[in-house]
């Protein structure tokens, strides 16, 4: 299978691939004139693009008209992940760009056990791990991470625009399956869907409250207690599953 490198550099049927990438193509896999790879624009556009030459930091090709990738799912979906320990967020970016999402946003709430230090610096791994799972996986976008939201009232400020807020409370709620159901096509257009699970000590009652009035469904993952790093995993693969985007 021809490798995958993601550039917004494609125009008048060529194409220029820079940077890390452009060195990984070059002195890595030794690529030579004439080779052919996949590029895509981060825009669910791919396109079959063959060497034509080298430059310093640079590797120029010639590209086939584009086609819409294969790899995107029929919904949008993002991930509100409650901000966890150690490098377990690393884990749900890394695992849930392979299953489909679109969107990452961390987010400290009441119960959080970790607390804010150096964002930023942070924000730019994980984004690059975000970036080198949709190289490996095939995606055809780039899923984004963005910065943490300070506090839950901040998430709730920020879910308006989605199709179906799904709440994920152990305290129970409605099944998912319901819930997705209910959500209807639309022509052309992705449905979106957002998805908020919270971090080791869980949700305090208010912010399910919050939550509730923020317009999100409330929804149950079963009678186990599902640890934070696996429920943000187990939701994205469920809604995937049951839009038809696992088959």
């Amino acid at each position: 299978m021809p490798h995958r490198y993601f550039t917004t550099e494609i125009a008048d049927g060529t194409a220029t691939l820079r940077g890390a990438d452009a060195h990984h193509l070059a002195r890595v896999m030794r690529g030579k004139l004439g080779d052919t790879v996949i590029l895509c624009d981060g825009n669910a556009v791919e396109y079959t693009a063959t060497i034509t030459g080298f430059g310093p930091e640079t590797v120029e090709f010639s590209v086939e008209p584009g086609y819409p990738s294969a790899a995107e799912p029929s919904v949008e979906v993002t991930l509100f992940v409650g901000y966890p320990k150690q490098d377990k967020l690393e884990q749900v970016i890394r695992h849930g760009v392979e299953l489909g999402c679109a969107h990452f946003v961390p987010f400290f709430s009441r119960y959080c056990v970790a607390a804010p230090k150096k964002e930023e610096q942070k924000n730019e791994r994980y984004n690059r791990i975000a970036f080198e799972a949709a190289k490996q996986c095939g995606r055809g976008v780039l899923p984004d991470v963005a910065l943490p939201l300070p506090n839950f009232g901040a998430l709730c400020r920020s879910l308006e625009g989605y199709d179906l807020v799904l709440f994920c409370y152990e305290c129970g709620g409605a099944p998912l399956r319901e819930l997705l159901a209910d959500l209807q096509p639309a022509d052309g257009q992705k449905r979106k869907i957002a998805v908020i699970t919270g971090a080791e000590g869980g949700f305090a009652a208010e912010e399910a409250e919050m939550a509730a009035k923020a317009g999100a469904k409330t929804v149950g993952l079963g009678p186990r207690i599902l640890r934070c790093e696996t429920a943000p995993l187990a939701v994205l693969s469920a809604v995937m599953t049951l839009t038809g985007n696992l088959e």
